[in-house]
């Protein structure tokens, strides 16, 4: 249902091609605007008045992600349950975070590869494998703030078959 009313608050806001993604949250559309700062306020607050979403909205465009899709930054690892191939969208380029590395007590199970500057993405991979890994996404939080999201790599390579 919630792929629906998220569907819904896009086509009501007159995009085109409207489809959503597995249960992530993802939202792919077509549109004429090419801002897209101009995009994420107007879908926020969109989601905001029409199903009381707050937070933070980020859009990367389809040569975005083709481009991140192409450099290939997860070359011969394969995501699975144990090796969680992930990727960071930050909403903004010039995050104080950036460059951060995992502390001590995530630095065995985090390995940060590299920030994608064209997509604005922080490429990460973290062993899963063991039992009471710590949380990967509460570090994220804290270093680079609310204004991100994280997908794993298949689920990018979705969104972007999907456009």
């Amino acid at each position: 249902m919630r792929g629906e009313k998220l569907r819904g608050v896009f086509s009501g806001l007159g995009f085109d091609s409207v489809g959503s993604v597995l249960g992530s949250g993802n939202i792919v559309f077509s549109s004429d605007e090419s801002d897209c700062a101009a995009l994420e306020s107007r879908i926020q607050r969109g989601l905001s008045g029409e199903l009381g979403i707050g937070g933070g909205t980020l859009v990367r465009t389809r040569a975005e992600l083709q481009a991140l899709i192409e450099s290939d930054p997860f070359a011969g690892m394969t995501h699975s349950r144990q090796t969680y191939l992930m990727v960071t969208f930050l909403k903004d380029a010039d995050n104080p975070g950036l460059g951060a590395e995992p502390p001590p007590d995530l630095a065995a199970q985090v390995k940060i590869l590299g920030y994608d500057e064209q997509v604005r993405a922080i490429l990460a991979v973290m062993d899963n494998s063991t039992p009471g890994t710590p949380n990967h996404m509460v570090w994220l939080d804290k270093t680079f703030g609310k204004s991100v999201t994280t997908r794993t790599w298949a689920t990018v390579q979705k969104v972007f078959a999907k456009l």
